[in-house]
């Protein structure tokens, strides 16, 4: 194990046994719950040693500065492919939240390994002339508030402030609440102190592991989105009433998975319930209500389109055979994100690394549409994530920390 690999699992032993359940796993770090709110002590525990200032935007995201923050107002100065213009910061970081019983490196790995790659330019004795400014991102995930980048989309208005502070939890909790105030909204000014976002994330998929490649650049993240699916019947006694007279949703719900994957397989895109509520949830009775979540993603905005509508129209024809009502609404829908053709190009070429696309969402597919951002992935030898089963050795984070900090070496520091 290389020194800077042995330096990496120093790091990640300290935020490893936090939120991870001892049955599955897999980790329960919920945003804006304890084992979350624990790691963003931890964040600014770790700014503090390297004497970086930790700030936030009012929505629940976190920014450490390696560097003073402009203070002349908003630049609108970015990389080019000769090199970043103007004082604007280069920002790196991810996100500490995961999904139920998620994997370990889905997020956090980006957040240790920019204070890494921090640590490696200054022991280098490289100083940068723009400041480098590690984040951490709210409720990525949408695993507790229902919506995916909740904190990005605040920071850059793509969503409102109103609505997001009125999400809430399977508890009940408003994201107002479990924040301690009514989220700030969109920052125009803190946004326009960037000149570039590059983010790290394990692979989530088998791409580095075909290309024997620890590293790769990312090229696009396909249009994907979530819809909600509710469908109301009657409830009623399991053993009294007749096949013949049931209106029973939880049937319509079972066709309209499977419309789901055979519209996904037809069109080459992915399609996904992973997620359902069933009222009243009783053995013996049959359902009044069944909602599902669907998740959809395709590598063209038409495809996305077709393949919802064409599991709306099967799910609403079997509503009408089964008695049934259908309701669809989308709770979030994220288009189809290009990278920075010029600035994947140029951290490839300084990489000589693959260039691959992802189906995953990410915070960088947010700020990619306001500002020139890029996004390194490091090889999972399994290809599983959003499972205890997702992965990483060690020598390939630390191939990631290298990476990263070349890129920010390239885009902060000349």
């Amino acid at each position: 194990m290389s020194g800077l690999a042995g330096r990496f699992r120093e790091l990640w032993d300290e935020i490893a046994p936090v939120g991870r359940d001892a049955d599955s796993g897999g980790y329960l770090r919920y945003a804006l719950t304890p084992p979350e709110l624990r790691l963003r002590e931890w964040f600014r525990e770790q700014a503090d040693l390297r004497g970086m200032p930790v700030s936030g935007d009012g929505n629940g995201n976190l920014f450490a500065w390696w560097g003073d923050p402009p203070t002349d107002g908003p630049t609108t100065d970015g990389p080019t492919t000769d090199g970043p213009a103007g004082t604007g910061a280069v920002l790196t970081g991810s996100h500490f939240d995961s999904v139920p019983h998620g994997g370990a490196y889905d997020g956090p790995l980006g957040i240790v390994s920019a204070f890494l790659a921090v640590d490696e330019l200054r022991a280098a004795g490289v100083t940068p002339v723009r400041p480098v400014v590690v984040a951490a991102f709210v409720e990525e995930e949408g695993a507790r508030f229902g919506v995916p980048c909740l904190g990005s989309r605040l920071l850059t208005g793509e969503i409102d402030a109103d609505r997001a502070a009125g999400l809430r939890d399977a508890a009940g909790v408003s994201f107002a609440e479990a924040l301690g105030h009514r989220p700030a909204g969109a920052d125009p000014a803190l946004l326009g102190r960037f000149a570039a976002f590059v983010e790290l994330h394990v692979e989530q998929g088998r791409a580095l592991v075909d290309a024997d490649a620890p590293v790769a650049v990312a090229s696009v993240i396909w249009p994907h989105g979530r819809w909600r699916f509710e469908l109301r019947g009657e409830g009623n006694h399991a053993g009294t009433t007749r096949m013949a007279d049931r209106r029973d949703p939880m049937l319509t719900f079972a066709f309209t998975v499977l419309a789901a994957n055979k519209e996904a397989r037809l069109r080459g895109a992915h399609a996904t319930v992973g997620r359902m509520s069933v009222e009243p949830n009783a053995t013996n009775a049959i359902a009044s209500t069944v909602t599902g979540w669907l998740d959809a993603r395709a590598a063209e905005p038409d495809t996305l389109h077709d393949l919802v509508e064409a599991v709306r129209a099967k799910a609403a024809e079997r509503a009408r055979r089964d008695g049934t009502e259908l309701t669809v609404t989308r709770e979030s829908a994220t288009p189809l994100v290009t990278f920075d053709g010029r600035l994947a190009d140029r951290l490839a070429g300084l990489l000589a690394a693959p260039v691959l696309p992802t189906g995953a969402g990410h915070d960088a597919g947010v700020l990619a549409a306001h500002l020139p951002t890029a996004m390194l992935f490091v090889r999972n030898p399994t290809g599983v994530s959003h499972s205890p089963a997702e992965s990483a050795t060690d020598d390939d984070c630390a191939a990631g920390v290298v990476a990263l900090a070349r890129v920010l070496e390239e885009l902060a520091c000349h």
